[in-house]
């Protein structure tokens, strides 16, 4: 589904487009009124999508409401869509914990998981499926086979020897997207996420097919920022390109943020390149050397709140070099110590990792691709008729590689093997939260001694996070072209901040 340019992307692209729109044009005194009217502009004389009007309104409401960086509103209460929105026209970061969030007005309360026959079964005469059930949950009905609910266990040996395929599983596609199975069933059969296992990838909300799961933005704080004379620095992360259309190039890219009230453009690969020589030395002197068993990588959020929530025997071991974002927003800082710090990414976990006490002083915004699209759209900036260029040619290949999947073992391979000719390296990378998991147990079971081990949290790399704009392959393709445009692959050792 995410290779598809669905109704649930241009919705969710309209709300922040308009909350921009709010931002650089109202004042405040009709800032209250600009947000009520929001639901309307978007939903007007029909409803396209739900089964009335109200509803999609409704749904828009509380989009906006998280787009503001808000909470839901109660259900069980009358409650304006501003109501509490004070708190959050400011300048500064801003939401309320969670970061992710279902939607009640907008979840199909799918059915978490479920064996059924469809109507292929052709009711044989062997009825396999009957026979290897252990709990007896098969019958036959007018010849068809028949799966008692409130007696399968889902154990799913009916579906395996089923000759003609007839058995399906079913499942809600939100927790099927989830590595860690934080989805779980409200009391009325709704999804909810469980914050305590959420390590925020954003996956159920990028697979979620009614557009029920959102996560909170900071995008109005920003423009408020900006629109009070701030000095505001956009880094962006190595997967930007190509994420703003065939026509979007870097050098374009970098001039519509400056036209939109940007004060500076960096790339993020430049902290990528310092990480990658910082990660090559630990590992040369800490996991070569045995004094550490494994070094995994830091820089995908997911992935290390993963390791740190359910692994916690491994966090010596999680490297301990800056990320590329938080490396990147200190060099910017250094050069402008009064500018705020807005980073550009694929990501809705780094919205999480730039709240950390240690990284509030560094970054002060995070916005995805997406919320970027939108603000481009309120400022009617069409790459398709754009024209303006400034270079943005700031970092080497090695760091642009971060953005997909073997990236960062890749990068820093390449660095051992130009510092530290010699040292032997095994690399192992992984993908999927669910198979970081299944990686973290083999590390923490003595399987992956001597290794530098990358994980992603998303299947790609950042190229697929949730904030993101294109198709996964597209992306990929784009970031591997700008990798090769880069002048040198491996970053001077000098390249640290």
């Amino acid at each position: 589904m995410r290779s598809v340019d669905t109704p649930v992307k241009k919705i969710r692209r309209e709300v922040f487009t308009e909350i921009c729109k709010v931002a650089f044009e109202s004042t405040k005194e009709n800032f209250n009124d600009e947000i009520e009217a929001i639901p309307y502009r978007i939903v007007q004389e029909r409803a396209v999508y739900r089964d009335s009007i109200y509803r999609e309104r409704a749904v828009a409401s509380e989009r906006v409401r998280l787009a503001m960086g808000m909470s839901l509103r109660p259900e069980d209460k009358a409650v304006h869509i501003t109501a509490g929105m004070e708190n959050s026209n400011i300048d500064e970061k801003y939401y309320e914990p969670p970061l992710m969030q279902v939607i009640p007005s907008a979840c199909d309360a799918c059915e978490p998981n479920k064996y059924q026959v469809s109507n292929m079964c052709r009711g044989c005469v062997a009825h396999p499926c009957k026979q290897v059930c252990p709990k007896g949950a098969i019958s036959t009905v007018d010849g068809k086979s028949v799966i008692d609910q409130e007696k399968c266990i889902k154990c799913g040996q009916c579906k395996k020897v089923c000759p003609y395929g007839a058995i399906y599983e079913r499942k809600r596609p939100c927790a099927n997207a989830c590595g860690v199975g934080a989805i779980e069933t409200d009391y009325a059969g709704r999804a909810k996420i469980n914050p305590d296992k959420c390590v925020s990838c954003g996956m159920c909300m990028v697979n979620c097919p009614f557009g029920a799961i959102a996560d909170k933005s900071q995008i109005y704080q920003l423009i408020k920022a900006m629109n009070e004379g701030a000095e505001v620095i956009a880094i962006l992360a190595p997967a930007f390109v190509g994420q703003f259309g065939p026509k979007a190039t870097p050098n374009k890219i970098k001039a519509a943020l400056l036209d939109i009230g940007f004060a500076d453009v960096w790339e993020v690969a430049v902290g990528a390149d310092a990480g990658a020589l910082e990660e090559a030395k630990h590992y040369v002197q800490s996991v070569a050397t045995g004094k550490l068993p494994f070094l995994l990588t830091s820089c995908c959020p997911s992935w290390s709140m993963l390791g740190k929530k359910y692994f916690p025997e491994v966090i010596d071991e999680i490297s301990n070099a800056l990320t590329p974002m938080v490396a990147t927003a200190r060099a910017a800082r250094i050069a402008s110590p009064n500018a705020k710090i807005v980073f550009v990414g694929p990501c809705v976990a780094k919205k999480l990792e730039a709240s950390r006490r240690t990284v509030r002083s560094e970054v002060d915004f995070v916005i995805t691709f997406e919320e970027l699209a939108g603000m481009f759209d309120a400022k009617e900036i069409d790459f398709n008729t754009y024209e303006k260029e400034e270079e943005l040619n700031d970092a080497f290949g090695a760091g642009r590689g971060y953005a997909v999947a073997s990236g960062v073992a890749g990068a820093i391979k390449a660095c051992i093997d130009e510092y530290y000719p010699g040292t032997e390296v095994k690399i192992d990378h992984v993908e999927g939260l669910a198979d970081c998991k299944k990686m973290l147990l083999q590390a923490k079971a003595g399987k992956k001694k001597g290794y530098l081990i990358e994980g992603m949290g998303c299947l790609g790399g950042c190229v697929a996070g949730a904030g993101t704009n294109i198709p996964v392959m597209k992306a990929q393709i784009q970031v591997k072209k700008f990798v090769k445009e880069a002048e040198d692959f491996v970053p001077p050792e000098t390249a640290q901040y």
